[in-house]
């Protein structure tokens, strides 16, 4: 038995472990390598590739999104709305994400109001594309029902349409915007940069699908349009539009005209024309009707022309209201032209001449005149030149240049013939005679004064005309019809034989027209009516266009609160 010495263990000294072999190396670079191309790759993605990366993924979800601007009001002189613009949804799809499922394309079909076959023929003809058009301005209401079926590729877009309070009744004045609320016709058009307003700019967030996810900013704020104040009365152009139309259609007329102004500032108080359409409801629209005929279309005035007429008669030497002519036997050869009045009514003085109408009484004044002055007294009256509204297309109308005239043209200027007007220069060119001789210049949108006018004629012989043309709507005169109940009123009728189509005048085709003032002591409005091609039997204008005008203008004038200056009788 061994003995141990004391102090020393048993037990074996440890042992060293291994040196590690060559599989550990191997797994140790590994890691290295992976960790080192791990760091490389975040290197090149968040620093080196780190804009484009951002670019990429911003195009795919940052969205710049348009905030359509609200388009301006336009308004009656009142304040009482014509045009405004509603808000509206429409809706538009992603092809390449409408599902493929027949169900589902059935109902969307059905809920959009279409058939399948041609919601299919539309798919396929943008199945190309990312966006198309479903539906453009649908009420917010239908859309959500068209949205609540949770079609995927569906999606709304928010928009504004333009509304027409008062439909057909001002359709030609107002015009129309197409449906990207953008003027086409009208003062819509005229006014287009006022009334349309700057659109703003929003960044968004989409998912893949096309789904707002979030707001980011306001890049823009959307700038709406300006409003538009007009110099129309709405309770006067109601008016007038009704009692045109049914003028036009108990004379069974082709259309009409009314223009009604205001006497000292030259505001358009009410524009009606006829035919005419209603700009909410487009379908069927007949063409004729989005002519706005009182400031676009001429006509041959005739006899209502023989006032201004006599005015630059009047302004001669030699004539006064005493002047008395001789129109014996009621007809006249002038040139190769036989000028004729409805009879013999001997001799007359100038109200006389107004009174009968008579072409021979004028003719001869006319022919006694300097060889231009009733050209220039038309063209100071502003015929043949712009009435300057600023609306689209306005005509300047055709006063011919007094070069080589004959004596016919000249006489027939002074009855209304060989020229051609529009129904609101006649109306600015009768404001001379109710504005102490000066002329306004119509405007269609409200003033905050009165303009400066135009002097066409003295003020002794703008009085003169005014009692002339009462005398015109005497009791007994042709023009009878045009009297207003309790009001002094003065005007003169004319009908006007329509050009034909190969050439000089038809033999039963007219225009029947009256221009008037009212109340002649006072004058504050002028209007002028023209019924286009009366059928019904009469054709004179004092027989057709004169109730047109005595029926506005009483109401006008009560409704303007015009104090009475005439006895009722």
């Amino acid at each position: 038995m061994s003995t141990q010495r004391r102090g020393v263990s048993s037990r074996q000294a440890p042992v060293a472990p291994p040196l590690p072999g060559g599989r550990f190396f191997f797994v140790m670079l590994l890691i290295v390598l992976v960790s080192a191309i791990l760091i490389g790759r975040i290197t090149l993605l968040q620093v080196i590739d780190r804009p484009f990366l951002q670019s990429q993924g911003d195009a795919r979800t940052l969205r710049n999104e348009v905030i359509p601007a609200h388009r301006g009001m336009i308004t009656d002189r009142n304040g009482e709305p014509l045009a405004i613009s509603t808000p509206v949804v429409t809706l538009w799809a992603n092809p390449q994400e409408l599902p493929d499922d027949a169900i589902q394309r059935i109902v969307l079909a059905q809920a959009l109001g279409m058939s399948l076959e041609s919601f299919e023929a539309r798919v396929a003809r943008y199945s190309e594309h990312e966006f198309m058009y479903l539906r453009r301005q649908m009420t917010p209401e239908a859309a959500q029902r068209i949205l609540d079926l949770r079609t995927p590729g569906v999606y709304p877009q928010r928009e504004y349409k333009r509304y027409y309070p008062a439909g057909e009744v001002a359709a030609q004045l107002l015009g129309v915007t197409n449906v990207d609320d953008v003027g086409q016709e009208g003062l819509e058009l005229a006014y287009q940069p006022h009334l349309a307003g700057r659109p703003g700019q929003r960044r968004i967030i989409k998912d893949r699908r096309g789904r707002l996810v979030r707001e980011l900013d306001v890049i823009r704020e959307a700038q709406p349009g300006g409003d538009l104040t007009l110099s129309i009365d709405q309770r006067l152009q109601y008016m007038a539009y009704r009692e045109l139309r049914s003028a036009v259609v108990e004379n069974e007329a082709d259309g009409g005209v009314l223009v009604m102004m205001d006497a000292r500032s030259g505001e358009v108080l009410a524009m009606a024309n006829l035919p005419s359409y209603n700009p909410n409801n487009r379908a069927g629209l007949d063409p004729r009707g989005l002519r706005n005929q009182a400031l676009v279309d001429v006509f041959e005035p005739g006899s209502v022309m023989k006032p201004l007429a006599m005015s630059a008669v009047l302004e001669s030497e030699g004539f006064d209201r005493d002047t008395v002519v001789d129109t014996s036997p009621g007809w006249m050869r002038i040139d190769e032209y036989t000028i004729r009045d409805f009879r013999n009514y001997g001799e007359l003085d100038l109200a006389g001449i107004l009174e009968k109408s008579s072409n021979i009484g004028m003719s001869r004044l006319a022919l006694e005149l300097n060889d231009n002055a009733i050209w220039e007294k038309y063209h100071r009256l502003g015929f043949g030149q712009s009435a300057e509204t600023g609306f689209p297309g306005e005509t300047t109308g055709h006063l011919p240049a007094p070069i080589r005239w004959s004596r016919s043209e000249r006489a027939a200027l002074s009855y209304g013939y060989g020229l051609s007007v529009s129904a609101v220069q006649l109306a600015s060119a009768y404001t001379a005679i109710a504005n102490n001789g000066t002329r306004i210049p119509p405007s269609l949108l409200r003033l905050s004064s009165n303009p400066e006018g135009i002097p066409a004629m003295t003020p002794s012989v703008a009085n003169d005309l005014l009692d002339i043309l009462e005398t015109s709507v005497g009791a007994y005169s042709g023009g009878r019809r045009a009297r207003v109940e309790g009001y002094r009123v003065g005007g003169k009728t004319g009908t006007v034989r329509k050009s034909g189509q190969s050439g000089g005048y038809a033999t039963d085709a007219y225009r029947s027209v009256f221009a008037g003032i009212a109340p002649i002591s006072d004058p504050r409005i002028v209007t002028v009516v023209m019924i286009d091609h009366p059928k019904a039997g009469e054709f004179y204008g004092g027989a057709v266009a004169a109730p047109v005008f005595s029926s506005v203008t009483g109401n006008a004038l009560r409704l303007l609160d015009v104090p009475p200056d005439r006895e009722v009788d």
